[in-house]
């Protein structure tokens, strides 16, 4: 890993709507310049959550341009070559993946899916908000790595201990 270069991150989820939308377009701000994020899903719903576009435009974010999509348009030739991905939905992370070109670093950041908070309005708002504060927690941590001194073992601890900041999910998909 170098520090002069653009790495490529891609965030995966089932349905590609809601959380691996959120963690994409909150990388490719914080992270500067120094980060390329992308998200997509193993099944995904086609459509992105209009409350994932709404926290994100109310926290500043960019909101504009996402899509729904599948996780194999980024195994195919012409993909961008990716040095990370994160599964961010327990499901994403117990399923089957793609060979990617390149064999980039993995780690699970599983949390909870604010699609799925039954309720009213308000209380899907603040389960849309609370995803995205701990994904932009996880990501803070994440471009605080020193990428260019950090040998590989010692990189891959990191990004799993990422994966257990608060909010985390367990495989049952229940907040740890």
């Amino acid at each position: 890993m170098t520090a002069d270069r653009v790495y490529n991150v891609l965030f995966l989820c089932t349905g590609n709507s809601a959380r691996s939308i959120l963690a994409e377009s909150i990388l490719n701000r914080e992270g500067k310049g120094r980060f390329k994020a992308y998200s997509a899903g193993s099944r995904p719903k086609g459509e992105v959550h209009p409350l994932a576009l709404e926290t994100l435009l109310a926290l500043g974010y960019d909101s504009t341009g996402f899509n729904s999509k599948s996780w194999g348009e980024f195994a195919e030739a012409g993909a961008p070559q990716l040095d990370f991905i994160f599964t961010v939905c327990d499901s994403a992370a117990g399923e089957a993946c793609p060979v990617w070109i390149g064999h980039p670093m993995t780690a699970h950041w599983g949390v909870e899916d604010p699609a799925a908070v039954e309720g009213t309005l308000i209380e899907k708002g603040q389960a849309f908000s609370q995803a995205a504060r701990f994904l932009k927690n996880r990501i803070i941590a994440f471009v605080s790595l020193p990428l260019a001194s950090i040998d590989k073992l010692a990189l891959e601890t990191q990004l799993r201990a990422i994966g257990t900041m608060e909010g985390t999910t367990n495989s049952r998909g229940n907040v740890a």
